[in-house]
């Protein structure tokens, strides 16, 4: 059954917080659920060939990268005739690898062809859609599965590869051993129908802390004594990303 998109996630914190203790914690220090913020800010196919350009890279580079290739289309958006156009020559200079350039000329051509129906995807279960998008080279079940929570805002998917979810998971539960994906299906039957909603507050989990109010504000005031450290500038912009 496809489950209908909402972006109240009340009633899911709600029971979440009634069956997990583990979980209620965290949900109580992180707040409302803000799921659904991502979805308006791109379409199914933007979402996807920002998907394959942020893989393994840093945020800061990939957003130069992802910038600089939006450039290169006409619009500013992306579309399966407007990437297709595109010279290898065009994606080097935006800073695409070879093999990036591959994937996204194969998600072009899968979507213009039909082979991967954007149009109809709202309409498919969770199996199917991963079974859809993973006929592009360049996007495996992970990929997949983020698409079905923040683009699709399908409210039961548990992202069993995800690191952040296991060390989440591993830290939140203080298990001895990292946990297995068996391990984590076993925690996430309390979770249904909301696991994509358990797990935007495990991810959430692993942010560092805020600093308390009086840190923020000393922060604010203009202060004359020597420059920090490199290793104390490291961690912050670090942690910032």
């Amino acid at each position: 059954m496809i489950m209908p998109v909402t972006h109240d996630h009340a009633s899911a914190r709600r029971a979440l917080m009634r069956r997990d203790p583990v979980l209620a914690a965290i949900i109580r220090r992180h707040g409302p659920c803000a799921l659904g913020a991502v979805r308006d800010h791109f379409d199914h196919f933007a979402m996807l060939v920002r998907a394959i350009v942020f893989q393994q890279l840093s945020t800061k580079a990939a957003t130069t990268i992802h910038t600089r290739l939006m450039a290169c289309l006409p619009g500013g958006t992306p579309s399966p005739a407007g990437l297709v156009s595109l010279t290898d020559a065009q994606l080097r200079a935006a800073g695409i690898s070879r093999q990036k350039a591959a994937y996204l000329r194969d998600l072009g051509a899968k979507v213009s062809g039909g082979a991967v129906p954007l149009e109809a995807i709202d309409t498919l279960n969770d199996e199917e859609v991963i079974t859809a998008l993973t006929q592009v080279k360049g996007i495996g079940r992970w990929t997949a599965e983020m698409f079905l929570i923040f683009r699709l805002q399908r409210p039961d998917v548990l992202p069993l590869t995800d690191l952040g979810i296991i060390n989440a998971i591993h830290k939140a539960y203080r298990l001895r051993k990292t946990p297995t994906p068996a391990r984590m299906r076993q925690l996430g039957e309390a979770w249904r129908p909301y696991r994509s909603v358990a797990s935007w507050y495990l991810w959430r989990s692993l942010d560092p802390p805020s600093p308390p109010a009086s840190a923020r504000k000393a922060a604010r005031t203009p202060k004359t004594s020597a420059p920090q450290s490199p290793t104390v500038s490291a961690r912050k912009e670090k942690s910032s990303r």
